[in-house]
């Protein structure tokens, strides 16, 4: 599993933004910037979709303000699904969606969640992380079924 002082792997990657899913890779999106890189176990999905990414919604001015470049959203969803759920939550498109539709990104983390016995496929487990120039300077676990350590206000207490 990733730690904090680890480097995010270098590895090509689905955004969507205002124009739609297009590839991009994670050099790119980390690389020669502090960006916060929350994870959610799927979209659409009630704490997801309630609370998690509103939050980061609600708070991105001041996530900004203490020095981020970026705020990206992942989660192991396609890219047409993080699009919709994108368009569903107002505020969202300053926030990058990362579609981790086959779950590489999160396998190669080690931050899998397999919910196959609840109908749900393997998932991301629900995390927040900073990420300065690919390296990881803060990293906030979930426990089961838990929100508190990922969600936006724990993080702009971090940053």
């Amino acid at each position: 599993m990733i730690k904090v002082g680890d480097t995010l792997p270098s590895m090509k990657v689905m955004t969507v933004g205002p124009d739609g899913p297009k590839e991009s890779d994670t050099d790119t999106l980390f690389k020669g910037r502090k960006v916060v890189l929350f994870a959610v176990p799927g979209a659409f999905t009630p704490t997801c979709s309630a609370k998690h990414l509103p939050g980061f919604i609600d708070h991105l001015d001041g996530i900004m303000a203490k020095g981020a470049d970026a705020v990206v959203c992942m989660a192991v969803n396609d890219p047409f699904v993080m699009q919709a759920w994108a368009r569903s939550q107002d505020g969202s498109e300053r926030i990058i969606m990362l579609a981790d539709g086959s779950g590489l990104l999160t396998k190669a983390l080690g931050l899998e969640l397999d919910l196959v016995a609840r109908g749900l496929g393997v998932r991301s487990q629900r995390f927040a992380m900073i990420v300065d120039d690919m390296k990881v300077t803060h990293l906030a676990i979930e426990a089961p079924g838990g929100f508190e350590v990922s969600r936006a206000e724990a993080v702009l207490g971090v940053l």
